[in-house]
């Protein structure tokens, strides 16, 4: 890891994020259904940039756990695309708040960097199709 990237009051960048992250999400529905993630978030190089890929055990209430993934690709100027290509959102490099429209859905996040080399997402997804807010925190494993 490059020292500057434990420096939590500077703007992000790409090559912050390369390696691997405990990830712990916990997703609580507007209905009250509580779901929790465990695992963890690798950040690897691809020929643009880096692709991240979350993996890790998913437990919706009292159900059953089940091994869930996810692929998102990562560009230099911190635009994030999901793994098909399609625009998701940009990154406000010194944290904030970004949002993704996905009709009839509105998905707000908010980055809290201000711990970094943890840092915290928090989405909140209000829609007729989905309502959830969903905090994520996730810690450097490996750099």
């Amino acid at each position: 890891m490059f020292p500057w990237c434990i420096m939590p009051d500077r703007p992000r960048c790409l090559p912050d994020f390369e390696g691997t992250w405990a990830l712990n999400r916990r997703i609580e529905h507007s209905d009250g259904t509580l779901a929790h993630f465990d695992g963890q978030a690798i950040w690897v190089p691809d020929a643009e940039g880096l692709c991240q890929e979350e993996s890790g055990t998913l437990r919706i209430g009292k159900g059953t756990p089940i091994v869930a993934k996810r692929r998102y690709l990562w560009r230099p100027e911190l635009s994030v695309y999901f793994d098909d290509g399609r625009f998701f959102h940009d990154v406000p490099p010194l944290g904030g708040k970004a949002a993704h429209w996905c009709a009839p859905d509105r998905y707000d996040v908010i980055y809290d960097f201000a711990s970094w080399p943890e840092f915290r997402v928090t989405w909140q997804v209000s829609g007729p199709r989905k309502s959830y807010r969903m905090d994520s925190t996730y810690r450097r494993t490996h750099g």
